[in-house]
């Protein structure tokens, strides 16, 4: 499991990589001292897991996840228990306090191992298929049950460690994560807007710039999609002869 430390004070990067030698499933193959560099470390080196702090000079923990498409697992560590519902809200798997301790970080890890295990194994089985247009899949909220054709899905929303599941005029939320599902679903037929957002292409109506080199898709029922600059080009691409 490749793993990335981004913290700005070096010798809680050493300690924790120190104490992270105990585990050899883990494999440290980066280290950043604040989120500009995490971010284009993440890019490059693709990691299983992140160690975050969360406050950095610049931009926060919580300000890198929002910069980055599809993130890995994340670890926050941090000295300040007041940011922990927040971690949570962004599906953090853990959050350990400063200073970390052995036996809670091997609680922690057994619990990132077993995760990343599951992800593997889900991972392996949706090679085998992936969910297209002609799929019809089942949602459930609440008391409320619907059989849904993908194709009348015009858009999914994360929302915390929900998903929002836009079709006629409903809106159900069902209990997984963006990146899990963006796996399960055909490339060629739905898109990673951004980190919120997974939008069906055959209903994009029209395209425009937007802000800081993004686009702002029009889907043909009128919803309005941000796509994030770093899934621009990709996104022009795929909409190109």
């Amino acid at each position: 499991m490749k793993a990335i430390i981004v913290d700005d004070e070096r010798l809680a990067r050493k300690e924790l990589t120190n104490l992270l030698s105990a585990y050899p499933e883990v494999e440290i193959i980066g280290e950043a001292a604040n989120a500009d560099e995490a971010i284009a470390m993440i890019e490059s080196k693709r990691p299983d897991l992140l160690f975050l702090d969360i406050q950095m000079p610049g931009k926060t923990g919580f300000d890198l996840l929002e910069s980055i498409d599809a993130a890995p697992l994340v670890i926050f560590t941090t000295a300040y228990d007041e940011y922990a519902l927040k971690a949570f809200e962004v599906n953090a798997l853990d959050y350990l306090l400063k200073p970390i301790h052995q036996d809670r970080l091997k609680s922690c890890l057994e619990k990132v191992l077993k995760e990343h295990k599951t992800i593997k194994e889900e991972e392996h089985e949706q090679a085998e298929y992936k969910l297209g247009l002609k799929d019809q899949v089942f949602v459930k909220d609440g008391d409320k049950c619907w059989f849904v054709k993908l194709a009348d899905v015009r858009l999914f929303e994360s929302d915390g460690n929900y998903i929002k599941v836009y079709f006629e005029q409903n809106k159900p939320m069902i209990h997984k994560s963006l990146n899990a599902l963006d796996k399960k679903l055909d490339d060629r037929a739905f898109f990673r807007a951004s980190r919120k957002h997974i939008i069906n292409l055959s209903w994009v109506e029209s395209i425009e710039s937007w802000f800081n080199g993004g686009l702002l898709v029009k889907l043909k029922n009128g919803d309005k999609v941000e796509v994030s600059r770093r899934q621009a080009s990709r996104f022009k691409e795929m909409m190109s002869l």
